[in-house]
């Protein structure tokens, strides 16, 4: 299964994109042997629309146009459910095993993501009661992706 990742803005060169780009190169090594692969990470620029739904609405159309066919789309939102790290590798195992051939999980911009997106939405997912900056966003899931694989795969980085 093919795992993308979307996002709103575009990370700097500096430590958030190294830690990024860190956790995204341990899911590419290690994905493959229990069938996830890393496909591309898509970054946009920011909607510059005079308004937040106009934005929104801007920013939600880009990510239309980068979904495959078919893919499961998981919107990460602090509207969304919260999962531990072990019900999110399910997650993605179940995917994997349910045959879908691609997934993308998506970082919407400032002003949060259009209602209609999150109505489309097969998952919609927080990472926690608080707001985090989007670079973090990418460093938190960009370790949950690679932690799953670990999960799924049985190796120790996981503790409990």
């Amino acid at each position: 299964m093919r795992i993308s990742l979307f996002a709103v803005g575009r990370l700097k060169a500096g430590p958030e994109k190294d830690l990024a780009s860190r956790y995204l190169d341990r899911l590419a090594k290690a994905g493959p042997a229990i069938g996830l692969e890393l496909a591309k990470l898509v970054e946009v620029q920011e909607s510059r629309a005079a308004n937040a739904e106009t934005r929104k609405r801007e920013e939600a159309s880009l990510l239309e146009k980068a979904l495959p066919d078919g893919a499961v789309l998981v919107l990460l939102d602090e509207r969304g459910k919260a999962l531990d790290s072990e019900a999110f590798a399910e997650l993605v195992g179940r995917y994997r095993d349910n045959g879908k051939r691609d997934v993308m999980i998506a970082i919407g911009g400032a002003d949060g993501l259009d209602a209609d997106l999150r109505q489309r939405a097969d998952m919609v997912l927080n990472l926690g009661s608080m707001t985090w900056p989007h670079q973090l966003v990418r460093i938190l899931i960009a370790e949950q992706l690679y932690r799953a694989v670990t999960i799924l795969s049985g190796h120790p980085y996981h503790r409990v």
